[in-house]
């Protein structure tokens, strides 16, 4: 069984546990959503992929399905000021999601995988009594292809 194939099953399973179907539709956006798991798409940028695939699903199936997918856990909703929700397979048996990187003139989103704020949590926990779960950083500014154009700040937003 290939990765996308056994990752669909295990999807599948997480929407039977809690009494929903794997139905065609929801199906195809997960794999769309597996096949471009390095991305960030909103839910209209699923939708044209998914479109290319299945001239039928109509942007509501997508929007529907993608918060029923946040509730159970399997998509993360994400907000990185730009007016849009993007979302993001989450990462089964991840202590804590990885942090982006968010250009201000292209938009591209890169993802860090490290975790670097391990002690400034063990620190919070220690100095304030709170557990913490999880946290979410994103850090905005410009890529390196963006500053090879030389333009930078202000004049970016132009």
């Amino acid at each position: 069984m290939n990765k996308v194939k056994k990752q669909l099953e295990s999807y599948r399973e997480q929407f039977r546990e809690r009494e929903y179907k794997m139905t065609p539709q929801r199906r195809l956006i997960l794999q769309t959503l597996l096949e471009n798991k390095e991305q960030h798409l909103s839910a209209e940028e699923l939708h044209a992929l998914l479109k290319e695939k299945d001239s039928e699903i109509g942007l509501a199936t997508v929007y529907r399905t993608l918060e029923l997918m946040e509730d159970l856990s399997i998509v993360h909703k994400l907000n990185f000021g730009d007016g849009r929700s993007r979302y993001e397979l989450c990462q089964p048996h991840a202590e804590h999601q990885h942090h982006h990187l968010v250009c201000l003139r292209c938009n591209r989103i890169l993802e860090v995988k490290e975790d670097l704020l391990q002690q400034l949590e063990t620190l919070i926990e220690r100095e304030h009594g709170f557990q913490i779960f999880d946290h979410r950083v994103s850090f905005y500014g410009y890529c390196s292809d963006c500053q090879k154009g030389g333009t930078t700040g202000e004049d970016a937003n132009e």
